[in-house]
């Protein structure tokens, strides 16, 4: 007899699409229906997202997405996370007596980098016309869309402060004067009438229209109302004080999304592919090398042993993330060492029965001042952290900072893509008048204090927390994510392992408990500290809680069926396609025949 989950696997061998809202799931299979290709449903999808969930991503955000290609043979992963400004430099922060980059308003905006990394897949790897696949995002902004009740409960309780700061954002989020009610129609007329005059761009030829898209994003009418609105700005941030921009239009126009070559890793037949360190992603390799020497397998998949190993063996990747991640173009980055054999036997020997509350990045020849750097850093933030996280005087910002999508598809020819859009958040920043989306605040990511991978400077990418995943073994290929912040790499691995290991489904394992551990530096303002905390779903039962905390984890019990949002999808040799989506929030939904 099977094991009963929340909603069907997906199966089926023409395709699969799966995201974090159904609408979206339901439009990019609707594309590959008309004959496109994952690469043309990937980006329906996702200007959907951008639409239907505004508090956790839009066009003016940041995107990184792994692929496969058919026609290529190749893994490889698209950056579209943009740039600090050229103006973004340490000096000009610390003159204005900030110590942290404000998790809101125009200090913290990069450049916009997801807009122009969505049209570069579709133009590279796409077939369809830019209309084709901008016309449902259009639609759905023109004409309207249920609100989920977390977007009209994020607007409502920002709506005073819109009024009062931000009135460029009320006349779009609250029209009338009033936050839409949850599940009300809700449209946003100046977005649809953006994406229309993209759409409608000038081209002989598909690539040359989505070329001339592009130039109409980054030095075109979307440009134009950017800047002419940055030039008088200073708007309020969580710091309680009112900033202008930094961004400026060379920025913007010299910037180009942009193709690498993933971080990867094998672990127990499978390869494991991710983003390299301007991202979170390596720290799913630098656990998986942790634990390549223990029996996971052995152990209850639910189990306190299995729980207790996992959020050790992370603290210890994370921490090597804070000491020592930052953009690669900037910063020497020791990968080889971090992901060594003999570097990860070292480390491993520090999973103890007990739980840490150390702060222990790895001790990396010549890099050493980074990890002391880290330390100092950590336990500062661990003192004045939690004050601050509770206590801002702009507090209605940071409770209310945004989070993420995700998006997974295959097509019938074994294209695939994973992709984390985030930021642009309605929350973020007002929005640009008559544009109908706010900018983004990713610059929060770096530290006001020189000489780290992660110190603010010119050009520099922040290191982000969006981190999708792309995993092969045998001829199965398999690509996954979730939004989360700097939980994504985290409850990604939880779901990897119980893949891996215990012969679970992919909807099996997505309604398994899921917990993390908050025991780092957090990446978002105020960038605090919770040394030894762990969050945990209540349904792993009371004796596996009390058995954490008899090991000295200090555990935070969810409300049931709150941690994670994963979406998954996968593709065998032959040809079998199966897709899968958390039914955490009640959003995520995973289509496909």
């Amino acid at each position: 007899m099977s094991e009963f989950t929340t909603r069907p696997e997906i199966r089926g061998t023409f395709g699969v699409c799966t995201s974090t809202h159904w609408i979206a799931s339901a439009v990019g299979m609707g594309i590959l229906e008309k004959g496109g290709n994952a690469f043309d449903a990937a980006v329906a999808t996702a200007l959907v997202l951008q639409v239907v969930e505004p508090h956790l991503n839009g066009p003016a955000g940041d995107m990184p997405a792994i692929f496969y290609s058919v026609e290529t043979g190749q893994v490889e992963v698209l950056c579209a996370q943009g740039v600090a400004p050229e103006a973004a430099t340490i000096e000009h922060y610390t003159a204005q007596s900030l110590t942290l980059v404000p998790g809101s308003g125009l200090l913290a905006t990069v450049v916009p980098g997801a807009f122009d990394g969505w049209m570069r897949l579709l133009r590279d790897h796409g077939t369809m016309t830019l209309r084709d696949v901008m016309q449902p995002a259009i639609d759905y902004a023109r004409h309207g869309h249920p609100v989920l009740p977390r977007v009209a409960h994020t607007i409502a309780g920002l709506a005073d402060f819109f009024a009062r700061e931000w009135p460029s954002s009320a006349a779009v989020w609250t029209p009338g004067g009033q936050a839409p009610e949850p599940h009300e129609l809700f449209k946003n007329p100046d977005l649809a009438e953006t994406y229309d005059r993209l759409a409608a761009s000038d081209g002989d030829t598909r690539v040359a229209q989505i070329d001339a898209a592009r130039r109409a994003w980054r030095e075109g009418f979307v440009a134009n109302a950017i800047f002419d609105y940055l030039r008088d700005a200073k708007v309020m941030d969580v710091s309680d004080a009112k900033h202008a921009a930094v961004l400026a239009r060379s920025d913007m126009a010299d910037w180009r999304a942009t193709y690498e070559r993933p971080l990867s890793y094998a672990y127990h037949g499978w390869t494991v592919h991710k983003t390299q360190a301007w991202s979170q992603g390596p720290v799913f390799l630098q656990t998986l090398a942790l634990l390549k020497g223990i029996d996971i397998g052995a152990m209850d998949p639910n189990g306190a042993e299995f729980v207790h190993t996992v959020i050790e063996a992370m603290k210890l990747a994370y921490a090597d993330r804070e000491a020592y991640y930052g953009d690669p173009d900037f910063s020497e980055i020791p990968m080889d060492v971090l992901l060594s054999d003999a570097y990860n036997a070292e480390r491993r020997a520090l999973i103890g029965e007990t739980a840490s509350f150390e702060q222990r990045p790895g001790r990396v020849p010549g890099f050493e001042h980074l990890a002391d750097a880290y330390v100092a850093r950590a336990a500062r933030d661990f003192q004045v952290g939690n004050v601050a996280a509770q206590e801002p005087t702009m507090s209605h910002l940071t409770e209310k900072r945004g989070d993420t999508v995700h998006l997974d598809v295959i097509d019938r020819w074994g294209n695939m893509v994973a992709a984390t859009p985030s930021g642009g958040w309605l929350q973020s920043n007002p929005v640009i008048p008559g544009l109908g989306f706010p900018l983004n605040s990713r610059a929060q990511m770096f530290w006001l204090e020189p000489d780290l991978p992660t110190s603010l400077a010119p050009k520099r990418r922040p290191r982000t927390t969006l981190t999708p995943s792309l995993a092969e073994k045998d001829g199965t290929q398999l690509v996954f994510g979730t939004p989360g912040g700097d939980q994504q790499d985290q409850w990604q691995l939880i779901w990897f392992l119980r893949f891996v290991h215990f012969g679970m489904g992919l909807q099996e394992c997505m309604d398994q408990p899921l917990f993390h551990s908050m025991h780092f530096q957090g990446s978002f303002f105020p960038r605090d500290v919770r040394a030894g905390e762990m969050m945990i779903e209540p349904n792993v039962g009371a004796a596996v809680i009390d058995d954490l905390r008899a090991r000295g984890h200090k555990v935070v019990v969810a409300e049931p069926w709150t941690v994670g949002r994963l979406t998954a999808a996968m593709r065998a040799p032959d040809g079998m396609l199966r897709a899968a989506a958390t039914p955490r929030l009640m959003q995520a939904y995973a289509v496909g025949r």
